[in-house]
């Protein structure tokens, strides 16, 4: 069996013996066979401890170790800020983020998952952890999918509505994190609206307080697939959201608007007031006495100011945004039957957000029991 390597004690006793040797009179070579070594370990041994006493030899071995230790916290903090450095490219709010950043710094730097996970702040178990889905999310997402792709221009909390009525027992922010999981599409977040104010610093306080107290009108252009110009006359009673009326014609005038208030008084009624912009078919002398003449009121807003007809501007938005950019309409006969679908549809499924979810005028409740699924 080989022998052990000297301590470094013990290398600075043998040369403290040779030179007590040395002085008794024996020669040098002599001297270092007594000790047990050849000779150019001795004169290895001299250059490195030639000199050095029992209390230096000590302080040396103090000071390697301070030097390895400072090496290695050096090394650490470097290592840890490469880590944090390639991490903050990721988000890691949630664990299963986290996950993901971990599992991307470990295959870009060679670093153990240990050390990973402590700097990042995430527990092994939770690193280790197969994230397990609940056992109907592969038909939750399939419902889910067919809503997005039905209704394209919906977001989350729109289908989370209808996958509820359909009969899912589900949360929207479930819905939300498959939604963007499935990367569905997620609309942007709209400025917050701020306060309505007319010139004279008066607040515009004509707020609808029941149905039929408050109509307003609008005009909406589109073009069929010849190029051909045609308009729709949208009616729209501001209290319950619903949309009375879509008027489609190549050309609509003060006689249309008459014909559809007609139509629309006799059904359901006459409003207090009826809110417009100052078009020509609206301000002609016509429509003022006919409205005067049955016992509504006109409520024209500010000239360049179609913010004050909010309602129905964004009633137009929405059936821009979901119907008229997404359809083709190969003649007026048939944009008629769409927008007269795509309105019920608005009317009675659609869930609108200033109303809680809930669509304008919804049909008979069905009990949840007797509800089809769609799955």
């Amino acid at each position: 069996m080989a022998n052990k390597r000297p301590k470094p004690e013990e290398i600075v006793s043998k040369l403290r013996q040779v030179e007590v040797l040395m002085v008794q009179g024996m020669p040098r070579l002599d001297a270092i066979r007594q000790i047990g070594v050849v000779e150019q370990t001795y004169y290895r041994w001299r250059r490195q401890y030639g000199g050095m006493g029992v209390d230096q030899l000590k302080e040396l071995k103090r000071l390697q170790k301070e030097n390895e230790r400072l090496r290695r916290v050096v090394s650490d903090l470097t290592l840890d800020k490469l880590i944090l450095t390639e991490a903050a490219k990721e988000k890691t709010s949630k664990p299963a983020r986290r996950r993901a950043c971990i599992d991307h710094v470990r295959s870009r730097h060679s670093v153990s998952e240990r050390r990973v996970c402590r700097v990042l702040g995430q527990h092994r178990s939770t690193q280790r952890r197969i994230p397990q889905g609940r056992a109907d999310e592969g038909r939750l997402v399939a419902d889910m999918i067919e809503l997005a792709r039905q209704y394209g221009r919906y977001g989350y909390r729109r289908v989370a509505v209808l996958l509820r009525e359909a009969g899912w027992s589900v949360s929207d922010g479930r819905v939300e994190r498959l939604w963007r999981r499935e990367g569905l599409k997620v609309p942007p977040k709209q400025a917050k609206k701020g306060r309505l104010w007319l010139n004279d610093g008066s607040c515009v306080r004509l707020r609808p307080e029941h149905r039929n107290h408050v109509w307003s009108y609008d005009f909406v252009h589109c073009r069929t697939d010849d190029g051909k110009v045609f308009r729709t006359l949208n009616v729209i009673d501001e209290f319950s959201r619903e949309c009375l009326s879509i008027k489609v014609k190549r050309k609509l005038n003060s006689t249309d608007v008459i014909d559809v208030l007609t139509d629309l008084y006799i059904l359901r009624g006459a409003p207090a007031f009826i809110r417009s912009d100052n078009g020509p078919e609206f301000v002609a002398q016509a429509v003022r006495d006919w409205i005067a003449a049955v016992g509504s009121q006109t409520a024209y807003i500010e000239p360049g100011s179609p913010w004050e007809n909010g309602h129905c501007e964004s009633f137009n938005g929405r059936m821009r945004d979901e119907l008229l950019n997404g359809e083709i309409f190969y003649s007026l006969r048939e944009a008629q039957i769409i927008i007269e679908e795509w309105r019920k549809h608005y009317n009675t499924k659609r869930p609108h957000s200033a109303l809680g979810y809930r669509p304008p005028a919804p049909e008979a409740v069905i009990p949840l029991a007797q509800r089809p699924t769609m799955h």
